[in-house]
């Protein structure tokens, strides 16, 4: 009788008479109930190995769970805290596995090869059915592994962090993170209620990392990795790859992909066909998340490169855009090296910003903080429980200046996280320029530390050879990677070949901020003029070392903050005059060699230093201001600058070389006078004089080339729509027969009271 057709069991009673065939009820299965016919009890974990999966410690726990072929057919262990019941789902299949307690479910099946399978997880008042992360094979290939174990993985990004993708023909997202001193590392999310024993990650080798490719998660997800350090205690971090994060004060890494569809392919193409030190470089430096305190990216968009266009600059610089927990830093503490700041966007939106500057024709430079990290204990601090992206020695780990840690330069896998960085903005955001921050704290071991405190180098120096090693490798990788981006050091020493070529042994630098110009002409400028002539070499010792690095003439947020009052603020005297100094002083400059930037609020003369909360003082150019009139004189001067600059050649042409300069009157100290010629690469000329004492000087002699036969003013920063008195050149000069300053003709000037000229051929 074949076993379809055989009786119901049957039963006797004691008297020996068979009573019906009885059934047995069909009733609705309880979750304690044993699992089907046909699962059997699967080998158990050893009680070390069951310790190390459930307490995190586990390096391989796709080891354990999943599902693998053995002696008597397929086993299933799958890990799921909370859950009722977990039962195996495929094609023809359907088994409940058995509680093993702890959130452990498994069990042996009948079958002779691994089946295509699900998962359905049955909890309280809910089942989801689900793929099982333990059945896929890593999804980062062997080449991405060597290029990291070498530290030489300049795309970084994709290899390491959340990545939204399609693995063995499921949707997911790949999650890898750099942990080599944890014991175990588990991924945790929102997507598990925070909960992160469900989710241990593997170990791939030798290199440190740690990956799990979790399906059905995608963008929008958050997360964090739950490590544990050698120790056995746990730690819950923030991706230090993560390329968006939650808005602060949270700091859960977000899940995100690029959907950006760019627009800028005519910026792009030519972009760098001028080099940056033979090109006009007017910048605008800003504070993104106070310009217009409350705007988005998008809403920034809208109104940022209209703004700037209007004013001649050729370029803005942003403050640190990365993800920092506290806004008073101003970005430059950073925790999300790979994130634009939530504060404000997505990081498509970000994208959508930089697209509408280089649409309206302006370049792009972002300030990057390789320097130092803070020591918030979620982020990048003992990541792993050991000094990990922080040096190892304590002395050299701690920023003294800052309170917080400085990088490993010498460790290969730090160096590379940064360098691809350094790639990664400009890559993917499209940006023009990095401008470096604090390279001198990053150049000697002994900054801001007294003897004692630091450990010289393998020569006995004083140089940091590992962070010299960093910057060259950042420089030429940039340049190499990514045509037309500009580097610039803010470097405040003497070091020499900042802007050298590091094939010639230098940083490697395109440009260098000159902060020794900036404190010497400030300090001139603060003085009463009768004082002035006491500091005359402060305005002119800048051209001593001038053609030494490639310069930028900064005017930078670092110099209206912090009790140094705002630009127009530092200058002496009443209203009107100190507006006049102003408006010289941004002549001279612009008109000097180097490169010009220039912080928000300064373009028109806000009178109260900049705060971050509060953002430039725009309510002065309001009509229904009394003073409204001379703020915005200043900004008519500034853009005029700009144009009146950018379209003179010999202004930035020949920055970088003597053949671009030649003084006229630098000896003028009585006279707070200042007068200088500046050439392009045709021989055409540009000559600049600026008065900085509040007197008209008539008839003032200065000695021109006799083969230019007329002269016409085309800028006065005393014009009265700058706010000025207007004492003007309406008619052009011709020069005179007359010797002066070693040149054998003139021109006889009127100066105006505290003010800046240029006169054209």
């Amino acid at each position: 009788m074949s076993a379809a057709r055989q009786p119901s069991p049957t039963v006797r009673d004691e008297s020996g008479v068979t009573p019906e065939p009885v059934r047995k009820a069909r009733t609705p299965r309880a979750r304690k109930a044993a699992p089907p016919h046909g699962a059997r009890p699967a080998p158990a974990l050893a009680g070390e190995e069951r310790a190390r999966l459930l307490e995190g410690r586990h390096h391989d726990p796709h080891a354990v769970l999943g599902a693998r072929a053995r002696r008597g057919g397929v086993a299933f262990r799958v890990l799921r805290p909370y859950a009722k019941a977990v039962t195996v789902l495929g094609k023809g299949l359907r088994a409940e596995l058995f509680d093993e307690g702890d959130g452990l479910f498994s069990g042996l099946l009948p079958l002779s090869d691994v089946p295509e399978y699900r998962l359905l997880v049955a909890y309280d008042n809910d089942e989801i059915e689900v793929h099982d992360p333990y059945r896929f094979l890593p999804a980062l290939g062997e080449l991405d592994l060597h290029l990291i174990g070498e530290g030489r993985h300049e795309e970084l990004w994709t290899a390491l962090g959340s990545e939204p993708m399609e693995h063995q023909g499921v949707a997911g997202t790949r999650f890898t993170v750099w942990a080599p001193n944890a014991q175990g590392v588990r991924v945790t999310g929102d997507f598990s209620y925070w909960d992160s024993v469900a989710y241990p990650m593997r170990s791939l080798g030798s290199t440190g990392v740690w990956e799990l490719f979790l399906p059905g998660i995608g963008e929008g997800t958050m997360y964090k990795y739950d490590i544990t350090r050698p120790d056995g205690s746990h730690t819950v971090r923030a991706d230090p790859m993560a390329r968006h994060a939650e808005v602060p004060p949270a700091n859960a890494s977000v899940v995100t992909s690029s959907h950006h569809v760019w627009q800028d392919a005519d910026w792009m193409a030519t972009r760098g066909v001028r080099p940056p030190h033979q090109a006009p470089l007017s910048v605008y430096e800003l504070h993104l998340a106070s310009w217009r305190p409350g705007l988005s990216y998008r809403q920034l968009a809208e109104q940022l490169p209209a703004y700037v266009k209007e004013l001649g600059f050729t370029h803005v610089e942003l403050m640190p855009v990365a993800e920092h927990p506290f806004g008073g830093s101003w970005g430059y503490q950073v925790t999300g090296y790979f994130a634009p700041t939530s504060r404000m966007g997505t990081p498509d939106d970000f994208r959508f910003l930089v697209d509408a500057l280089h649409r309206a024709g302006i370049g792009v430079i972002v300030d990057w903080v390789p320097a130092h990290f803070p020591r918030d204990e979620w982020a990048l601090a003992e990541f792993d429980g050991r000094p990990l992206y922080e040096h190892h020695d304590p002395q050299r780990a701690a920023h003294p200046d800052w309170g917080t840690l400085e990088f490993d330069y010498g460790r290969k896998e730090v160096r590379n996280f940064l360098v691809a960085n350094a790639v990664y903005w400009c890559q993917e955001f499209h940006v023009d320029g990095l401008r470096v921050d604090a390279v001198a704290s990053m150049l000697y071991l002994d900054y801001s530390r007294k003897e004692g405190e630091w450990t010289p180098n393998e020569h006995g120096g004083r140089e940091n050879l590992d962070a010299v090693a960093l910057l060259q490798e950042m420089n030429a990788t940039v340049y190499r990677r990514c045509p037309g981006v500009m580097t610039i050091a803010e470097e405040s020493t003497a070091w020499e070949g900042v802007t050298r070529p590091t094939d010639a042994g230098g940083l490697g630098f395109g440009l260098k901020w000159n902060m020794g110009w900036m404190h010497d002409t400030l300090r001139y400028v603060s003085k009463e003029p009768v004082h002035r002539k006491y500091h005359h070499h402060d305005m002119t010792f800048g051209m001593v070392y001038a053609y030494s690095e490639n310069y930028v003439l900064p005017i930078s947020h670092d110099e209206v903050v912090h009790g140094k009052r705002s630009l127009v603020s530092k200058m002496p005297g009443d209203w009107w005059q100190q507006r006049a100094a102003h408006r010289a002083y941004l002549g001279f400059m612009w008109a000097h060699p180097g490169k010009q930037l220039l912080f928000m609020g300064q373009e028109f003369a806000q009178g109260s230093e900049w705060s971050e909360t509060y953002g430039p003082d725009w309510w002065v150019l309001d009509e229904s201001y009394p003073a409204a009139g001379d703020h915005r004189g200043v900004r008519n001067l500034v853009r005029d600058l700009n144009r009146t600059y950018t379209a003179a050649p010999a202004l930035w042409e020949r920055d970088t070389v003597p053949e671009g300069f030649a003084w006229v009157e630098s000896d003028a100290a009585d006279d707070n006078v200042f007068a200088f010629l500046r050439f392009a690469q045709d021989g055409s000329q540009l000559l600049a004089v600026s008065n900085f004492s509040p007197v008209v000087r008539h008839g003032y002699r200065l000695g021109v080339p006799e083969e230019v036969p007329l002269w016409r003013e085309v800028l006065n920063t005393d014009e009265e729509r700058y706010g000025g008195s207007g004492v003007r050149h309406l008619q052009p000069l011709r020069p005179d027969p007359v010797p002066a300053q070693g040149r054998p003709a003139s021109l006889r000037l009127t100066l105006p009271p505290m003010a800046t000229v240029w006169f054209r051929p």
